[in-house]
């Protein structure tokens, strides 16, 4: 790995097991084998590693959502229930790829009091307003109204909390260092559109349309 992506490593792993706080630039340094101002070239602080780390838990998919979008749009040709599995499907890898399951710094406490937050905050309002939007579309074309409002009341999850909510159970079933199933981003997927009440014959279709659609997200 390149120096950087070898401090974020190492300090995934330290955040993850011994917490943020209790987590020194010094202790991430000694793990990567460097100095401590070596690693200051890199970061000016812990923060912008816990920052950094964020990111790569969320952003990979945020930057892929108007392209997703675009493939449906007035030139497209690909259906809602396949934009919205494909979604899904690159939700669930990003957040399985992320350094020792850095997905779960977002639910810590101690992360989210601090300011650099709020743009993981904002990158996950956008998300969930993507798969809102989506999930609005795959309920027309799928032809079977659904049991989950889309606008709720106070205290209630909206249909796109609920699937952004859906994806993040991968951070559970990554924790202890557990292994994901190969077919998991699958399995992830279809449980989406059956959140959305399609019916299991547009799944099974837009899963074969998604899989074709995947590929072109491969190389960004």
């Amino acid at each position: 790995m390149a120096p950087r992506d070898e401090i974020l490593d190492a300090a995934a792993r330290l955040f993850v097991s011994k917490g943020v706080a209790g987590t020194s630039t010094r202790h991430i340094a000694d793990a990567v084998g460097i100095r401590q101002a070596s690693l200051y070239y890199h970061f000016a602080n812990k923060d912008q590693i816990v920052e950094e780390l964020l990111d790569r838990s969320i952003r990979p998919t945020v930057d892929k959502v108007e392209k997703v979008e675009l493939l449906g749009g007035p030139h497209g040709t690909a259906s809602p229930t396949a934009l919205l599995y494909v979604l899904l499907v690159l939700d669930v890898r990003t957040l399985a790829v992320a350094p020792h399951n850095a997905g779960v710094l977002a639910r810590l406490p101690e992360v989210q009091s601090q300011d650099y937050f709020k743009r993981h905050r904002i990158c996950r309002d956008e998300l969930r307003d993507a798969y809102s939007r989506l999930a609005a579309q795959a309920q027309v074309t799928g032809g079977t109204p659904t049991t989950v409002p889309l606008a709720t009341g106070p205290g209630c999850l909206t249909l796109g909390s609920m699937l952004l909510q859906l994806v993040e159970t991968v951070i559970r079933m990554r924790s202890g260092g557990r292994q994901l199933g190969t077919e998991v981003d699958a399995q992830i997927a279809k449980s989406g559109l059956r959140l959305c009440a399609v019916p299991t014959k547009h799944i099974e279709t837009a899963a074969l349309e998604a899989d074709e659609l995947i590929g072109a997200f491969d190389e960004l």
